[in-house]
C-alpha cells in the first residue's frame, strides 16, 4: 500500500473555539464532530456542547449538559452520546450518566454507575457500552468492568479486571475488549489484560516494555496497539525524563516485536496528539525536553522505516484532544501556559480539506 510522503500532509487552521479548553472529549456522530465538558482558563469544569459544522467553518452551541464535567468517558451508540463519569466542580468524582440525542437534540439523564468514577476506560460492542476500571472518591483504583444496556437503561456487573486501575486504555477487537496500561495512585502501570466477551474471562498478556505516562496511544490498520514517547519519569521540567520509545503489540502472535524491529522517534516527547493517519503513525506538539511547548509534528514511514518530519502545527501546545474523521486528524485545544482555542486539521493535500 502506497503512503502519502511527508510534503504531501497540510496543515489547515479551522475556527477557533469559543474560549480556551482543555481536557475535553471529542466523538464523531455522522461523520461530524462534537467537543463536551473540559476545564476553562479558571479551572471550572464546563457543561458545553458543541458542535463544529464544517461547511460553515464554525463552532455551533448545542444545549449544555445537565452536569459540568472534565475528562468524562463518552461512547457513541447510534445517534446518541454517552456521557459517563469524570470529575465535577468540587474536583470529585460522579457517577452521573448523560445522554444526548444529536437528532432530537436533547439530553436525558440515564441510569448511575454504581459509584461515582473519574478515569474510565470505554468502548463499545454490539450497541452497548463497556466501561472499565476508574478512581473512586477515594483515590483507590477500581477492577469493575459494567455494561450498559441503551433499551434497558441498566448498568449490569461482568467480571471484574484482575488488576485495578484508571486512565487506561480500552479497546475493541472481535469480541476482545484490550485495557493496556493505566495508573494506581500516582504509580503508572506496565498492566496489559484481555476480556473475552464470549467466555466472559481475563486473561493477562505480556507487559508493556516500556512504563510511560502521556504517551500517544492507538491502534493501527492491522490490529496492533501502539504505544508512542511519553514520560518516564515525573518532576520538575528539568528533572523529567521524556522518552521517544515505540512499542507495538502484535495481536496475531500475541507479543510485543522486539525493540530491533521498531524505530524510535526522532524527538523525546509527552502529552501530545497521535494517530494513525493514512498508513503512518503521526504525532504532533506536546512537552520536550525543549524550554517551550512543541508544535513539531513527525509521522513514521512504514517503507523507508524512518520518521520524517512533517510541517509544524500553526499554534504549539500540549494537552490537547485529537481525533481522526475521514482520513483528517483534528487538533482541538490544549494548554500553552493557558488552555488554547486552536483548532487545526491536518489532511493530505490531494484530496479537499473538511
Amino acid at each position: 500500500m502506497s503512503v502519502p510522503s511527508a510534503q504531501e500532509f497540510h496543515w489547515q487552521s479551522l475556527a477557533r473555539l469559543p474560549s480556551g479548553r482543555v481536557y475535553h472529549s471529542l466523538v464523531e456522530v455522522g461523520g461530524l464532530m462534537y467537543m463536551l465538558g473540559g476545564c476553562d482558563a479558571a479551572g471550572r469544569p464546563s457543561p458545553a456542547l458543541e458542535l463544529y459544522s464544517p461547511e460553515e467553518d464554525r463552532w455551533l452551541s448545542l444545549p449544555p449538559m445537565p452536569s459540568p464535567r472534565v475528562g468524562a468517558a463518552v461512547a457513541v451508540l447510534g445517534k446518541q452520546i454517552l456521557v459517563v463519569g469524570g470529575v465535577a466542580e468540587d474536583q470529585r468524582p460522579l457517577k452521573v450518566v448523560e445522554m444526548y440525542n444529536t437528532e432530537e437534540g436533547k439530553w436525558r439523564k440515564r441510569s448511575s454507575l454504581r459509584e461515582a468514577l473519574m478515569g474510565v476506560a470505554i468502548t463499545v460492542k454490539d450497541g452497548r457500552a463497556l466501561a472499565v476500571g476508574g478512581m473512586g472518591a477515594d483515590l483507590l483504583s477500581r477492577g469493575i468492568l459494567q455494561q450498559y444496556d441503551l433499551r434497558k437503561d441498566v448498568w449490569a456487573l461482568l467480571p471484574p479486571m484482575p488488576t485495578p486501575r484508571y486512565d487506561a486504555t480500552a479497546h475493541l477487537l472481535g469480541n476482545k475488549v484490550y485495557v493496556a496500561g493505566g495508573r494506581q495512585c500516582k504509580r503508572t502501570l506496565k498492566v496489559f489484560e484481555l476480556y473475552d466477551s464470549e467466555t466472559r474471562s481475563w486473561t493477562t498478556l505480556p507487559n508493556i516494555p516500556c512504563k510511560r505516562s502521556y504517551g500517544g496511544v492507538f491502534w493501527d490498520s492491522l490490529g496492533r496497539l501502539c504505544l508512542l514517547g511519553g514520560l518516564r519519569k515525573g518532576g520538575g521540567h528539568q528533572s523529567s525524563k521524556f522518552t521517544n520509545n515505540v512499542n507495538i503489540f502484535d495481536t496475531n502472535q500475541g507479543l510485543w516485536l522486539k525493540s530491533e524491529d521498531t524505530v524510535s522517534m526522532k524527538t523525546k516527547r509527552a502529552d501530545f496528539a497521535s494517530a494513525f493517519l493514512r498508513g503512518r503513525m503521526v504525532v504532533a506538539g506536546g512537552l520536550g525536553h525543549q524550554p517551550s511547548v512543541l508544535d513539531t509534528v513527525e509521522a513514521f514511514h512504514p517503507h523507508k522505516r524512518k520518521w520524517e518530519t512533517l510541517a509544524p502545527m500553526a499554534v504549539p501546545r500540549c494537552s490537547a484532544s485529537s481525533i481522526v474523521i475521514r482520513d483528517r486528524l483534528l487538533v482541538v485545544g490544549g494548554v500553552n501556559q493557558v488552555p488554547s482555542s486552536a483548532h487545526e486539521i491536518l489532511y493530505v493535500k490531494e484530496e479537499e480539506c473538511l
